[in-house]
């Protein structure tokens, strides 16, 4: 198996790396280029250009996967809040595929970080259903049941008494209200991922963020059926899940995001 080009765009930076899928780790040291100040689609692709001229020699013609800190639905940006407004309701997969000839999958960054983690890190080889959340500024999450992705969820914006659960539980709360890590996790981590449990009935929950580094801090106040677990990849999580979502699409030609219209069609006209 070649190796695949992993991209992680951030609000800050853009990183890639050429990932080796054998090891699921990075095949060389991964190249970082601050995000243009005007990160509008056509800047943000000449960034993704040169990433991908830089690995030329590594990767080939092979494709290109990349996280991006927005759902992406079937390739489209429905909405974004830390990049360019320009990005909204663009076919991002086929301009920057268009842009740079060659195939691009472009996921979102927590789903490509809990793909990381379940193909190569903290959640390897673990049956049934997992869900990655991390702990950060906000709270991004990823669902993946026996190795199969349930793209796009907002597990961070459920409900938890009468409050968005980022809003309370994200680390960035903690910093911001000086909370210790034993409050932090019993009064509003606590809350949260057993609201998850309840409505998922999870085999493993895995946490990411800058804050997991931590976890032997706070996870010893949680009272949860599901095991939990710090993830392993860190920031490396996204580009290495990307990459491997890019070769998966590459392997799987025949689930086009036609098949998926064309069905979405069909279904509406049974209602």
């Amino acid at each position: 198996m070649s190796n695949v080009l992993g991209i992680d765009v951030g609000g800050s930076g853009i990183k890639g790396a050429p990932v080796d899928l054998e090891v699921g780790d990075f095949a060389e040291p991964r190249l970082r280029i601050t995000t243009p100040e005007k990160s509008s689609p056509k800047n943000v692709v000449a960034v993704l250009r040169e990433i991908v001229d830089n690995f030329a020699p590594t990767i080939g013609d092979g494709p290109v996967g990349i996280s991006f800190p927005a759902p992406a639905r079937h390739g489209v940006i429905p909405f974004i809040a830390n990049l360019d407004q320009e990005w909204a309701g663009l076919h991002a997969e086929n301009y920057i595929s268009d842009a740079l000839g060659r195939p691009v999958t472009v996921l979102n960054d927590a789903d490509a970080a809990g793909l990381g983690e379940v193909h190569y890190g903290a959640a390897k080889g673990v049956p049934g259903l997992v869900i990655l959340t991390t702990l950060g500024t906000g709270i991004g999450s990823a669902v993946i049941n026996n190795g199969v992705l349930l793209p796009n969820t907002e597990l961070g914006h459920i409900e938890i008494d009468g409050h968005d659960a980022e809003s309370r539980a994200a680390s960035s709360v903690k910093d911001r209200k000086k909370m210790s890590y034993k409050d932090w996790a019993t009064k509003r981590l606590q809350p949260y991922y057993a609201t998850l449990e309840m409505l998922f009935s999870p085999d493993l929950f895995v946490v990411g963020g800058g804050v997991s580094k931590d976890h032997d801090k706070f996870f010893k106040y949680l009272d949860l059926e599901t095991p939990i677990v710090p993830a392993q990849l860190r920031n490396r999580a996204g580009i290495i899940g990307a990459a491997w979502q890019a070769q998966w699409r590459l392997e799987h030609p025949d689930v086009t995001e036609q098949q998926v219209i064309a069905a979405a069609e069909e279904a509406k006209k049974d209602d």
